[in-house]
């Protein structure tokens, strides 16, 4: 049978540092100890990491030992160093069964501890002559390469961590603009096929039920193209790089506006708005974002605010600033619900009417965010206010 996964992961952690077979060289010449290794030690296994074998003691990396046969297994246990200069003079050891069962004379073992305290393993050496390892240069020798090899294998672990996320971070990114690609393309695409042959059947003969169909096609077919840009938008500002902005260094904002109001309008045929509109200078932004932003604030209004009252459209340019207020009248948003409004996909209370994801909030908000700009809502008994601010130079 194999090493388990853990214990051989282990290994070849071991193995890969090119500090440890230096650290064995060094440690069988001060010493003059003919075999070293760094080995892994649990309750149940002692596992050889690195070796050097001069003796022929016939351990190779990945080879093991039966742990109670080991004096390493009580330092496990114990946490203490432990070092023999010449077994049958040491009456701790003389009658131990591990230098009998293998043959020593002299032996050094050192705790390798991770820098969380956790025990490793330790760093070790053996031979079958007497040799003087307990001199304090030599133990301190052996635990600060055992501090030495601990760092490096921390250090090692972390540096695969950090790879492995960087991969993981790769293929995220891929996935990403791959479900972007999927709402650009293969979504967006047919639904526009569909909108341009509806229009095409509007010059054809039908009878009043067949044209019923037809405008119902039409308005289903528009309202899912609203939806999948929606949330494309979505994933741009959530899972890609933001929403992107194409801005023009001075345009005329109110023919913009005016013509979102009028869509809207046409819409909602039965409910008044009111457009306040003066003479705006031209402004460095994107047309069609500013667009987007009233076209999602009015929607809102008109689904969310009184029906028996105006919504008013209010837009402002000062030196320094270009404010867009969309306002109606119902009453006030419950203070428990304020702080989720721009959230994705929060739709309010349940029994509000809404055909849409509850992402146009959202949206607006981020493009006031593009653009330097802020949006906040105020809302009190009579009148909510949604407010667009940016300043008048780019940010």
């Amino acid at each position: 049978m194999g090493l388990p996964n853990d214990l051989a992961a282990d290994v070849a952690d071991i193995g890969r540092l090119d500090a440890v077979p230096a650290i064995l060289n060094l440690a069988c010449e001060l010493t003059g100890m003919g075999f070293a290794a760094v080995a892994r030690v649990t309750e149940s296994h002692w596992v050889a990491c690195s070796v050097l074998d001069k003796i022929g003691f016939g351990l190779q990396p990945g080879g093991e030992l039966v742990v109670t046969t080991t004096i390493c297994d009580e330092i496990r246990r114990s946490g203490q160093r432990v070092t023999i200069d010449n077994v049958p003079e040491d009456p701790a050891f003389c009658h131990h069964h591990t230098p009998a069962q293998y043959g020593l004379q002299s032996y050094i073992s050192v705790p390798l501890r991770l820098r969380d305290g956790t025990f490793f393993g330790t760093l070790c050496a053996i031979d079958p002559q007497p040799h003087r390892v307990s001199s304090p240069h030599i133990v301190r020798s052996f635990e600060l390469w055992a501090e030495l090899i601990a760092f490096h294998l921390e250090a090692e672990r972390q540096l695969a961590c950090s790879a492995a996320a960087l991969r993981d971070e790769r293929a995220e990114a891929e996935l990403r603009e791959q479900f972007i690609a999927v709402l650009g393309h293969d979504l967006r695409s047919p639904l526009a096929a569909i909108s341009s042959g509806a229009e095409l059947l509007k010059d054809e003969a039908l009878s009043k039920d067949g044209q019923g169909v037809l405008e119902l096609m039409a308005q289903s077919t528009a309202r899912s193209i609203g939806i999948v840009d929606s949330v494309l938008d979505f994933a741009r500002a959530r899972l890609g790089g933001g929403l992107g902005l194409t801005l023009a260094p001075a345009i005329p904002l109110r023919p913009v506006l005016a013509q979102v109001v009028a869509e809207l309008q046409a819409t909602h045929p039965g409910r008044q708005i009111v457009l306040d509109l003066p003479a705006l200078p031209p402004l460095p932004a994107d047309p069609g974002r500013l667009g987007q932003v009233l076209a999602n604030l009015l929607a809102n209004a008109l689904t969310h605010g009184a029906d028996d009252a105006p919504v008013q459209v209010t837009a402002r340019a000062t030196n320094t600033d270009f404010e867009l207020r969309v306002s109606n009248g119902g009453p006030a948003i419950e203070s428990s619900l304020l702080p989720h409004l721009f959230q994705p996909f929060f739709r309010g209370r349940p029994q509000a009417r809404s055909e849409g994801l509850g992402l146009g909030l959202f949206i607006a908000r981020q493009i006031a965010s593009a653009h330097g700009g802020t949006l906040t809502v105020a809302s009190a008994a009579g009148e909510t206010s949604f407010c667009f601010r940016m300043p008048r130079a780019p940010a």
